[in-house]
């Protein structure tokens, strides 16, 4: 069985939430389709036929993908006003739950959180749990916030009660205005942000106390795993940031899934020796790539055809439940 691990709608029903946004992220309505702004730093285009689900359908066809793990990218409901971020999530969420209604034994869900109002977050997670999500989504910062910040930690001790796994995912850097220029927000600023939260999370100990909290890291780690000797020697030889942990950071780096979004081989065959067969999660980003290529890529894999059935599908289905 292959299970897409990061696969992404945008329901239309959301981007009407979108448009009511008083500050960026906001939605620019041009004929049949969107453009998303985040005022001068960033800007894309929303079509309505890259997000069909028929499509979608047929592209896992293709490429022998049997399950996809639906959510919604970026820009999402935590970077909304708080007045409208409960409405957003829910819109994501029932888009959601109607197309896994549908097509029951081809979608499952990643539910969408009103993070910067905590307790409607936890109120939405309960909701969509008991409509049968398999997750939540963390994006690398809530509406500029830092994803470690003390009053978010209610939501992750309900998540870590609640059995449900947090899935990460980018989202422009609130620094986007640095790095503007030649694209450099999507080639690499994107990943180093998610970095940054996830290191968040170790550091500050949230991963220390709430040790049952599932989470996975997308697009091989971001770029921790090959940072991860020198954040060792950091805290581990200089002393630096152990206030809030007892163990090395890549001790709790070892125990997050990754997913295999990455075009890269090699990057591949790094994060299999740093996890292990056991924590990697198929995954393409669809619709933004070729699915048939992600697929071969693991095919490609220099491994045993054991673990390639872990990693395609065998990891997530234990993981969210799908088995």
């Amino acid at each position: 069985m292959r299970i897409d691990c990061q696969s992404h709608i945008f329901p239309k029903s959301y981007i009407d939430v979108l448009a009511q946004n008083p500050h960026p992220p906001q939605i620019i309505r041009s004929g049949n389709e969107s453009i998303v702004t985040y005022g001068d730093v960033q800007t894309f285009r929303l079509q309505d036929e890259v997000y069909d689900p028929i499509r979608k359908l047929r592209d896992m066809d293709a490429a022998g993908v049997d399950i996809a793990l639906l959510s919604t990218n970026i820009p999402p409901p935590c970077m909304l006003s708080p007045e409208l971020g409960t409405h957003g999530a829910q819109a994501i969420n029932n888009a959601i739950a109607e197309l896994v209604d549908k097509y029951p034994h081809r979608f499952a869900g990643l539910a969408c959180l009103p993070w910067q109002v905590p307790e409607e977050a936890i109120t939405e997670m309960v909701r969509v749990k008991e409509m049968g999500f398999r997750g939540i989504m963390l994006y690398s910062h809530i509406g500029g916030e830092p994803v470690d910040a003390s009053h978010f930690e209610p939501v992750y001790a309900h998540a870590e009660s609640l059995q449900l796994p947090i899935v990460m995912h980018p989202t422009v850097p609130t620094w986007g205005e640095a790095i503007k220029d030649h694209w450099m927000i999507s080639m690499m600023g994107l990943q180093v942000d998610n970095s940054f939260a996830l290191l968040r999370l170790i550091l500050s100990g949230i991963l220390e106390r709430h040790p049952n909290l599932q989470l996975v890291m997308p697009h091989v780690g971001g770029i921790l795993p090959y940072m991860s000797g020198r954040i060792d020697h950091q805290t581990e030889v200089l002393g630096r940031a152990r206030e809030h942990i007892s163990q090395p950071p890549s001790v709790y780096l070892r125990n997050i899934y990754f997913d295999t979004v990455s075009p890269s081989l090699q990057a591949l065959h790094f994060a299999y020796e740093f996890v292990g067969e056991h924590r990697l999660l198929f995954g393409t980003d669809h619709p933004w790539v070729d699915m048939p290529r992600f697929v071969g890529l693991i095919e490609e894999m220099d491994i045993t055809e054991k673990a390639r059935s872990r990693i395609f599908g065998e990891n997530a289905a234990g993981l969210f439940g799908l088995n």
